[in-house]
């Protein structure tokens, strides 16, 4: 015979938390929540007028299991950036202002203080990514999910011009070069490989592996109009060549130099793995957070541009005509 159950809260969902966590979203105070939040749907008004032919994009993404990071140092004051992040970077590498963000968090009970910290990180990330934070669900799911656990997904909608939306693969040809906007570190991904090889006693690598996925929504609004960018790769699960491959002609491929800094958690991943450096560079980032296809003849204009605005530019490589035409 099953337990007597007269109540929601009785099966595991309490509505009064939620209600409360919905209350501190609404009263919280930023520029990037949108007015009216928490109701069924949120929007901004269009000013078209500014396009000629105004394409909306859509991305969505989450963090991984990096949230198995921060539950086992129990910090989730930074997992929010990496949740905007991930979905933004993707919207700016197209060409699109970033407009509205909304997330998901499921959980498998409503600990209001954990989900604060995690609710900050989301609006902080949608202050530095210039997007207005428009919604989201917070779903209590006992029967799915344990007390302690959560899940993130993120949503974000931006908007571009048609003819400048990226990449323009047509006008890539042999001998463009290949720029890059450094990392953070590992971001948010490669981390299922980099979990397992980090010892439990280096605490200092683990916090490493936390740092928040850098957003690039100032240095591209800056870069891409100075001219001369012709496709841009949010570098993601993958590692470089395979994001890099995503946006250039088929008949191209990147010969990177990999004469950077790349920075230490990467070696302290390889090291305490015995990982060999064709995987290291198919998983993981390796220091470059976005990759820039630049035409050759206005490389000079973007790095005169970028080091106006202060913004670091590694120059990677080039492309070159691909060897076999099968990826």
């Amino acid at each position: 015979m099953k337990n007597m159950i007269s109540s929601y809260k009785d099966a595991g969902v309490d509505i009064e938390k939620g209600d409360r966590f919905a209350d501190f979203i609404k009263t919280y105070a930023s520029k990037a929540i949108l007015n009216g939040i928490g109701a069924f749907s949120g929007g901004i008004e269009l000013d078209v007028k500014r396009y000629k032919r105004p394409v909306l994009l859509t991305t969505t993404d989450g963090v991984g299991t990096k949230l198995l990071i921060a539950q086992r140092l129990a910090c989730y004051t930074t997992i929010g950036i990496d949740l905007v992040a991930m979905c933004v970077n993707d919207l700016i590498v197209c060409g699109a202002e970033p407009l509205l963000f909304l997330d998901y968090i499921a959980c498998g009970q409503i600990r209001e203080d954990m989900l604060q910290e995690v609710m900050k990180g989301i609006i902080r990330g949608c202050e530095i990514g210039q997007v207005k934070l428009a919604g989201g669900e917070t779903a209590e799911m006992p029967d799915m999910y344990k007390p302690g656990d959560i899940d993130l997904a993120g949503f974000a909608v931006g908007i571009a011009e048609k003819e400048r939306i990226l990449p323009k693969k047509n006008k890539m040809d042999e001998g463009d070069l290949v720029f890059g906007l450094p990392s953070n570190g590992i971001h948010s991904n490669g981390l299922s490989l980099a979990r397992k090889v980090i010892p439990d006693s280096e605490k200092e690598l683990w916090q490493d592996l936390l740092v928040p996925t850098k957003i690039y929504t100032e240095e591209l609004k800056t870069l891409i109009p100075a001219g001369g960018v012709l496709g841009a790769a949010h570098i993601t699960g993958g590692g470089l060549y395979g994001n890099i491959v995503r946006v250039i002609p088929v008949h191209l491929e990147p010969e990177l130099d990999f004469n950077w800094e790349v920075p230490h958690i990467f070696e302290k991943i390889r090291t305490r793995g015995n990982i060999g450096d064709d995987e290291m560079k198919r998983v993981f980032n390796l220091g470059i957070g976005i990759a820039l296809i630049v035409k050759k003849e206005k490389a000079d204009i973007l790095m005169r541009s970028a080091k106006t605005k202060k913004i670091s530019l590694i120059k990677m490589g080039r492309l070159v005509r691909r060897k076999t035409l099968h990826r």
